[in-house]
This record gives structure tokens, sequence and C-alpha cells, in this order.
């Protein structure tokens, strides 16, 4: 079957077969048999063609449009938690403990860490003082996307009240040089704790608690990334944020 699209093109721009062979370095006859016969050339031979004609490869050999394989597991997921439940309250601990740079905490409240953990703000201070850069997060409790967020758990007004009890553990730690408050009236589609290129993600989930939802352990290895994708989920809820002031 002749190749209409290629014949064409070739003929549009005054290509003979001859001349474009010798600008992809294949025999004449190879061209020939390209728009004559219809057989498509190897994949590297056929982007050269279609940058010297001009055209799109895949409109010239549609048959090279090829679905990119799909990766069974991407290589920063670490582990995978069927719910944060399942995640313990020691593994965050161990997560900041470990950052030299920076810690991010993207939640709307999140209040099972200090109440598992009672000496996280003295954790985050330690951190700071040792050169981190600690910015938190925290759903701003009059926000109507808070109150959404509220009935989707179906909690009623719990989700306001655990974003003012956020706030209030948190409140301590206004002044500390090195840590930074915010609140955010966002929807929020994952709660993210990261500490330099190790991340928690958690999932959230319409009608469940986001105790119940999953949980993703990810590890930074590559520009453009799944970590570099929350990366920037956090930047830019945290520059729509408020700054909570101290006093």
């Amino acid at each position: 079957m002749r190749n209409e699209r290629l014949r064409a093109a070739m003929t549009s721009g005054g290509w003979t077969h001859e001349e474009l062979a010798k600008k992809t370095g294949v025999d004449p006859k190879s061209v020939e048999r390209w728009v004559n016969l219809g057989r498509v050339p190897r994949r590297k031979t056929a982007f050269e063609a279609a940058e010297v004609l001009g055209e799109d490869v895949h409109a010239l050999w549609p048959a090279l449009r090829q679905a990119r394989p799909a990766r069974a597991v991407s290589p920063e997921l670490v582990a995978l938690y069927e719910q944060r439940a399942n995640l313990p309250v020691s593994a965050y601990v161990d997560l900041f403990t470990q950052a030299r740079k920076c810690i991010d905490v993207l939640v709307y409240a999140a209040v099972f860490l200090h109440e598992a953990y009672p000496r996280l703000n003295d954790l985050l201070s330690e951190r700071a003082g040792a050169g981190c850069q600690i910015r938190i997060i925290l759903g701003d409790a009059d926000s109507e996307n808070i109150r959404q967020r509220g009935k989707e758990e179906r909690f009623g007004h719990g989700i306001e009240s655990r974003c003012r009890l956020a706030a209030l553990h948190y409140r301590p730690l206004l002044g500390t040089q090195g840590i930074e408050l915010r609140t955010h009236g966002t929807t929020l589609y994952n709660s993210i704790y990261r500490a330099d290129g190790e991340m928690f993600v958690n999932a959230h989930v319409f009608g469940v608690n986001a105790y119940g939802a999953p949980v993703w352990h990810l590890r930074r290895t590559t520009d453009g990334g799944m970590f570099d994708t929350y990366a920037d989920s956090f930047n830019a809820v945290w520059e729509s944020g408020t700054p909570v002031e101290k006093g």
C-alpha cells in the first residue's frame, strides 16, 4: 500500500528518492519502498526523514506511534501503606529527625502527631536550631473548604475544632528562628510530610477520615518525578497561605 502522506510531503518539498536517501543515509531503493510499498523505516531513520521533510513522524508512519510503557512501580516509591493508621507515629519522628535542610508539613490539622508524640515542638525546634528551614501550613478553621471537608468526612464541625487545636499546638513555635507557620483554605487532596528528600503523602478520600486513607513514602531520585510533583504542590499552597502572627 502506497504511503500517500509521504509521497505528498516529498512532492511538496521537491524531494526525490535519491535526495531523501542521501539525507537519511539509506539506499534510494529503501525510500522507494517507503513510498510505493508502505514500508516503515527504522525509528531513528524515520525521525530523521520527518525532520528533513518538516513533517510529524507519526503522521508519516502511524505504526511508529507506540504507547509509552507503563512502569509497574515508580523508582521513587519506597513503600505504600493501605491506611495512615498502619504507619506508626515513630516513622514521622524518624523522618523529621533525619532532616538536615528542610521540613515541610501541609495538613488540615494532623493533631495525631502532637497527641502521640508530645515532644514534637521540641524536635522541630532542635531541627531549626541545627539549620533546618521548617514550614508548617494548617487548615484555616473558618474556610469554606474546611467546613466542606468536615461534611465529606461526616464529622460535622469536628475538623474545624481540630484545625484550631492544631494551631494551638504549633503556636509556641512562633518566633523561633527558622520556623514559619501559615494557614490555608485550599481544597486539600493530600497531606504532605517532607524532610529533605523523603516524603509521606497521605491521600484524601471522599467520605473517609485521613487515618483511613493510603500513604505513600517517596524518596526523591530524579528531576520532575513524583516527589517533585508533590513538592511543587506544597509550594503552591504555601504561597497562597496566610502567615500566623505571634501574639
